[in-house]
C-alpha cells in the first residue's frame, strides 16, 4: 500500500515537493515549513478591524508569512501557477480580520486557517469550471524538486491528478493527512466535521490515490 507507512511514505512524497520558488522569491522547503497549528487556535476572522499596535503590520505580515502559507497552498492545490493567487488572497483577507486576533503569537495559525479555506473555495472552482468545460487539463509535472527523477515526476502526477477526481472536502482531508501529515484530530478540525466523517472521506480519497498510482 504507497502511503500505509506514513513516517517514511509522507517524507519520500513531500521531499519531492520542494524547491518552488514563494511569491517572495525564497525557495519552499516543504519538510521545514513548522506543522499547521490546530484550526481552534485562531480565533474567526471580522470585516473591517484595524490591527492594534501590538500586532505587526501587514508588510511584516506578507514578508514573514508569504514562504508558508504558499507551502501550503502548493501542498493543496498542486499547481504553482495558482500559489500566488491564493497568497495574494490570504493576505487581503488578513487586511479586514488580523485585527481580530488577540495574540500575536496565533498569527500564523490565524493565516494557516485562511489558507486552508481560500484553497478549498479555489479547488471548488477549479471543479465547476472542469464540469462545464472550461477548464483545460494540465500536468502536475513540475509539482516535483528539479532534481526528482521521472519515475518520481510520473507517480506525483499520478497522485495530484487523483485528487482532481475525488470531492473537494476528501482532497482537503487526504492532503492534510497524508502531505502535511497532520494527526486525524487537527485534519477533523480543520475540515469543520467529526472524526468519523473525516476518516470516511480520507479513506474514499485513499481508495482512488492508491488505484491511480498502483494501477
Amino acid at each position: 500500500m504507497l502511503f500505509d507507512d506514513l513516517p517514511s511514505r509522507q517524507a519520500e512524497t513531500v521531499s519531492h515537493l520542494r524547491g518552488r520558488r514563494t511569491p517572495t522569491g525564497r525557495r519552499m522547503g516543504l519538510r521545514l515549513v513548522s506543522p499547521m497549528p490546530a484550526p481552534g487556535e485562531p480565533p474567526t476572522p471580522g470585516p473591517g478591524s484595524t490591527p492594534p499596535a501590538s500586532l505587526p503590520s501587514l508588510d511584516a505580515l506578507f514578508r514573514r508569512y508569504s514562504a508558508y502559507v504558499a507551502a501550503i497552498a502548493m501542498r493543496l492545490v498542486g499547481r504553482g501557477d495558482e500559489v500566488d493567487d491564493i497568497v495574494q488572497d490570504v493576505f487581503l483577507a488578513a487586511v479586514r480580520g488580523v485585527g481580530d486576533v488577540v495574540d500575536p503569537e496565533a498569527i500564523k495559525g490565524w493565516l494557516a486557517t485562511v489558507t486552508v479555506r481560500t484553497a478549498r473555495r479555489r479547488l471548488r472552482i477549479r471543479r465547476l469550471r472542469g464540469l462545464i468545460g472550461l477548464e483545460s487539463q494540465k500536468s502536475y509535472d513540475d509539482v516535483a524538486a528539479p532534481g526528482a527523477s521521472p519515475e518520481q515526476r510520473a507517480m506525483l502526477s499520478r497522485v495530484y491528478a487523483a485528487l482532481d477526481r475525488v470531492p473537494v472536502n476528501q482532497r482537503i482531508a487526504w492532503t492534510l493527512r497524508y502531505v502535511e501529515g497532520q494527526p486525524l484530530d487537527r485534519v477533523a478540525e480543520t475540515c469543520g466535521c467529526s472524526l468519523a466523517t473525516v476518516k470516511r472521506w480520507i479513506a474514499s480519497a485513499h481508495a482512488v490515490v492508491e488505484t491511480a498510482v498502483n494501477g
